[in-house]
């Protein structure tokens, strides 16, 4: 059991509003503790932004608290209890088998941000599962996540990662650890669906006004609260989808469990960034059939807010036939806003300010072309940022990562022709577009590397060369070139896999 006795210098205080919920949505669980955790890193400006001391986190009593192996000042810890629709079939309980929620903190800007020990060990949610998590897993999240982050992305962040000190079996007997992940909150789809299905609409009710109260005070007052809640949502997901589409983000595992109410990223299992472009584009190895392909995710999201809106139906009028059409209404935002905000996206990232009717069908040839021609997705637009008005040098650049240069001649005598049509100067534009196109992102081979490092030789180097660039990957950073190469034949990442 962790130790509960207060050091002088206390590294977190946490409360934890979760308790003021039914008892049905959580169990009171602590951290099992570990071995011998050892820091690797901890993530000082998100420290900082939470209020925290980052000096009092790499304490003795900091790094116990991140092992597990100490309770802070007002925890009261616990797991969440969810259910979910898991590639389309559903599953009355899943929970969280692997993780403790130690509560909350308010951050300098008053959001309250929710503190979870991910690996911390049995639950009552975790059936057949250890409760652990293995490190390879753990340096996955936090380097995907802060590369989210660093894109512009709303997603979970990553506190720190610690080695357990014990072993987990996998497909092998792996390295252990815990991750220390912030959340705006931890409540999902699946949440909801796990009172719906229960007939709990006490419960659903609680819940459905502690998400408001929490992620949408906006609509507290309204006389249609729960109606709002779902169209707030629906564009938040939308804009959220959008925003991966825009950088290349696979998420490969679009259960309702794992889309959240904040809006935010949520699971770094499977996920990926693309390569090569091509709208069908598959890393999961559990996704077999492709349903969480690239270009399925929009269409995913708005099947896992239907589930939401299902959940909603008994707040939203007495009667079913009632509350059917208001769900429908409400849920009818979603579509328009992702067309408009992916749209708008792919403007940004062409140098388009002034939005025209044709500005669709050229993002789309560009990117008919690229799929034909196994460009990369990332650099092209990268390579697009440096272009003039007038071919160029660096045209060349562009060329050479289609298959077949001349290919791409065409659409780039079109977009001038775009071009021509606004009064912004050239500089100005090509700042403009390098701010929304990276240069890099966590590329799956390089974020392989990492973990291959750290786990087999105790190497934390590559790991800091990754975020010292995904901290600000719209900037150049001389010397770390090779971090925003595309891997060569032998390195290119085909599947990448749960961690569970």
């Amino acid at each position: 059991m962790p130790e509960t006795d207060a050091p002088a210098a206390e590294p977190l205080t946490l409360a934890n509003s979760y308790l003021a919920l039914p008892e049905a949505c959580y169990a009171r669980i602590e951290p099992t503790a570990v071995s011998n955790p050892q820091l690797l890193r901890l993530n000082r400006p998100l420290a900082e932004e939470l209020g925290l001391d980052p000096d009092a986190l790499v304490s003795e009593a900091g790094l116990a608290v991140l092992g597990g192996n100490r309770l802070p000042a007002g925890c009261e810890p616990l797991a969440l209890a969810y259910a979910g629709h898991q590639f389309g079939n559903w599953v009355p309980q899943l929970g969280d088998g692997r993780a403790v929620l130690l509560g909350e903190v308010t951050d300098r800007n008053g959001v309250r941000r929710d503190i979870q020990l991910k690996g911390a060990g049995r639950t009552p949610f975790s059936r057949a599962g250890d409760g652990r998590a293995s490190l390879g897993p753990v340096i996955r999240e936090y380097l995907v996540s802060e590369g989210m982050f660093g894109l512009g992305v709303p997603t979970t962040r990553a506190l720190a990662m610690v080695a357990s000190g014990d072993p987990v079996l996998r497909q092998r007997v792996e390295p252990g650890g815990v991750l220390t992940r912030v959340a705006a909150s931890h409540v999902r789809v699946g949440t909801f669906e796990y009172f719906f299905r229960r007939s709990d609409f006490d419960a659903l009710r609680a819940l459905a006004d502690f998400v408001i109260e929490r992620h949408y005070p906006e609509i507290a007052g309204s006389e249609t609260p729960y109606r709002d809640l779902l169209e707030a949502v629906a564009t938040r997901t939308a804009d959220l989808v959008a925003d991966w589409l825009l950088v290349g983000f696979i998420h490969g595992v679009m259960n309702t469990d794992n889309i959240a109410l904040s809006g935010e990223t949520l699971d770094y299992g499977p996920c990926a960034f693309m390569d090569d472009y091509h709208p069908a584009t598959v890393y999961s190895s559990i996704d077999s059939g492709g349903r969480y392909a690239y270009d399925q995710q929009p269409k995913i999201a708005h099947w896992d807010l239907a589930r939401f809106a299902e959940t909603l139906l008994p707040l939203l009028a007495d009667d079913p036939d009632d509350a059917l059409p208001i769900a429908r209404e409400a849920l009818d935002v979603y579509e328009p806003r992702f067309s408009a905000s992916y749209h708008a996206g792919l403007r940004d990232k062409l140098g388009l300010v002034e939005a025209r009717e044709s500005d669709p069908d050229l993002a789309m040839d560009l990117l008919k072309r690229m799929a034909e021609q196994g460009a990369d997705f990332t650099l092209t637009f990268r390579r697009l940022s440096e272009l003039g008005r007038e071919p160029g040098e660096g045209d060349a650049a562009l060329r050479e990562l289609f298959a077949e240069p001349a290919e791409i001649d065409a659409w780039l005598a079109r977009w001038r022709e775009r071009l021509a049509a606004e009064d912004s100067a050239d500089e100005s534009r090509r700042a403009a577009m390098r701010s929304v196109n990276p240069a890099y992102i966590p590329r799956n081979h390089r974020v392989e590397e990492a973990i291959t490092a750290a786990m087999d030789r105790g190497d934390l180097g590559p790991i800091d060369d990754l975020l010292t660039v995904l901290t600000d990957p719209f900037a150049d950073h001389p010397g770390y070139e090779h971090l925003a190469a595309p891997p060569e034949p032998h390195e290119v990442v085909t599947q990448t896999f749960c961690g569970t």
